[in-house]
């Protein structure tokens, strides 16, 4: 890691915030065995996780899914945990979810305010962080599902349209 660690600590999704879904090939069993990055993802994911930041996998679907696409696209090494719905038994925006990836980092309820949160859907990555404390930050790339704030926590704090602008936003919240 060029710079050593980081304070801030990132907490992900994967489904159109890293991988495109609309490029995913399932198995008869509901299984991705195939599926491309949404464009700039995994060269920004490699950036942040080279500088030295911490990234947690936070995701709802099927363990063997994520593994798949992860290996495919040379991903898997970049995660410090790996929290998902499957092995948790629920998903976003449940804050067993977060609980379980503060859990795995061993990090306390006063090490809520340097946790981002990146995802793509309202209602289930920026209302779980919201209600949970964390920072929310919003990609937008995806116009698969509207990004309706149908509560007030469904505000993100901050809000992105392309993978490549998490690098800027990951470096202005680390110097705050």
């Amino acid at each position: 890691m060029a710079n050593g660690k980081k304070r801030l600590i990132i907490f992900t999704d994967i489904g159109d915030t890293i991988i495109d879904e609309g490029t995913e090939v399932r198995n008869d069993q509901g299984v991705v065995i195939h599926a491309s990055c949404i464009p700039g993802a995994k060269e920004t994911y490699l950036r942040l996780h080279e500088a030295g930041y911490a990234i947690v996998m936070v995701a709802d679907g099927l363990a063997q899914s994520f593994r798949n696409t992860m290996e495919e696209n040379g991903l898997d090494s970049i995660f410090s945990a790996w929290i998902i719905s499957e092995a948790v038994g629920e998903d976003k925006p449940s804050p067993k979810m977060f609980s379980a990836a503060m859990a795995a980092m061993n990090l306390k309820e006063a090490d809520k305010g340097r946790i981002l949160m990146i995802g793509n859907n309202v209602s289930r990555d920026i209302r779980g962080a919201n209600r949970f404390g964390l920072i929310s930050v919003l990609l937008d790339w995806s116009k698969r599902r509207p990004f309706t704030e149908e509560l007030p926590e469904d505000h993100a704090d901050y809000r992105i349209h392309t993978p490549e602008e998490l690098l800027a936003l990951a470096e202005q919240l680390e110097n705050r």
